[in-house]
């Protein structure tokens, strides 16, 4: 077999066994979280850098668009990491770590629901965020991987992926809120 392919074989029989090692309790709260933030009328702000901020508006678009039925509330979401002129503002201004934490001040109200999505739990500006959320009395969910990083000791709710390869986390992800929509829908 050629390397590539071989290399190909490998990370998907990777991914095979993370998947089948996922937390599924906690997935399923999320859910239950979620669908408690429609029927209440809350907000659900999402954030995350790099390939966590691409999932981040993924599952915004997925819960704001793809879940409407008609005669059921909708999902008021937002991820924060779309708002390019108000995210450099503040990056510019007050510092990176501030860029979603500024927003959740202006934008959300207790019992919002704050999903902050880092592969190691580690990223400064997520785990501001998260401390504001808490502060103000948002329900506050984490994703995450490897060991979890910070993240996992500040969220009301951590789902940790079993994985210490960075793709492998982020696949996860998706796979994980694909499988919440879905519940939700």
């Amino acid at each position: 077999m050629d390397r590539p392919r071989e290399q190909i074989e490998k990370y998907l029989e990777q991914m095979c066994r993370t998947l089948r090692r996922l937390p599924q309790g906690e997935i399923a709260r999320l859910a239950e979280i979620l669908a408690q933030a429609r029927e209440e009328g809350r907000r659900v702000f999402l954030f995350g850098n790099g390939g966590s901020a691409a999932t981040a508006s993924h599952f915004a678009c997925d819960l704001g668009k793809g879940t409407v039925r008609e005669g059921r509330p909708r999902f008021k979401v937002i991820a924060l990491n779309d708002n390019m002129p108000i995210f450099s503002a503040y990056a510019n201004d007050f510092g990176y770590e501030t860029v979603f934490a500024e927003p959740l001040v202006s934008l959300s109200e207790p019992g919002d629901v704050a999903i902050g999505i880092s592969t190691s739990g580690n990223s400064a500006n997520v785990l501001r965020a998260i401390e504001v959320a808490q502060e103000r009395g948002l329900v506050t969910v984490g994703l995450t991987g490897f060991q979890g990083g910070q993240l996992k000791d500040k969220v009301d709710l951590c789902i940790i992926v079993p994985s210490d390869s960075m793709q492998q986390v982020e696949d996860a992800h998706l796979v994980i809120l694909h499988a919440v929509f879905l519940a939700l829908c």
